[in-house]
C-alpha cells in the first residue's frame, strides 16, 4: 500500500518532515532555531551528549555539586610508542591504498575515449606550434647571421 492511498483506516499518517536545507547558511539558520541558546536538553533527549564534564574543584578540593570528578590521573605521553615492523607498515600502506583505489570514481569507456582524443589533438597542436616556431627561428637566425 503506497503512502497516496486514502484507504488506510486506522493507520495514522506522519506529519511530513521539512526538507534538508541546501545552504550551510539555511543549516545554521535551522539549527539555531532547533534550540534555544543557554537551553539544556530535555531529560528524555538522549541523542545528542551535552559535551565534557568540567572539573572544577573548590579550594578544598571537593567537586561542586552536580559536577563530576574523573577520579583518576591523566596519563603521561612521555614513553613513545612502539614503531611497528617493515612488514606491519607495508601491509597497512597496501591496505590503505586499496581503500582509496576503491573510493576512487572511474572514467567510462566512452569518457577515456574522449579524453584520449582530446589529449592527443592537443599534443599534436603543440608539436606543430614548436615546429613551426622552430623553423622560423632557424629561417630568421640563417637570415640575420648569413
Amino acid at each position: 500500500m503506497s503512502d497516496n492511498d486514502a484507504g488506510g483506516k486506522g493507520q495514522e499518517q506522519e506529519p511530513k518532515r521539512a526538507a534538508r536545507p541546501v545552504t550551510a547558511a539555511a543549516r545554521r539558520e535551522r539549527r539555531a532555531s532547533a534550540r534555544p541558546a543557554g537551553k539544556a536538553a530535555k531529560d528524555g533527549d538522549k541523542a545528542r551528549p551535552s559535551g565534557k564534564a568540567s572539573v572544577s574543584p573548590s579550594a578544598d578540593g571537593a567537586a561542586k555539586a552536580g559536577e563530576v570528578r574523573k577520579g583518576r590521573a591523566t596519563p603521561k605521553r612521555t614513553r613513545k610508542d612502539k614503531k611497528p615492523s617493515l612488514f606491519a607498515r607495508l601491509v597497512r600502506f597496501i591496505r590503505e591504498v586499496w581503500a582509496e583505489l576503491r573510493k576512487v570514481i572511474w572514467p567510462t569507456r566512452k569518457q577515456m575515449v574522449t579524453y584520449t582524443t582530446v589529449v592527443l589533438v592537443f599534443v599534436a597542436f603543440m608539436v606543430a606550434l614548436v615546429s613551426l616556431l622552430d623553423f622560423a627561428f632557424r629561417k630568421g637566425v640563417f637570415w640575420l647571421f648569413g
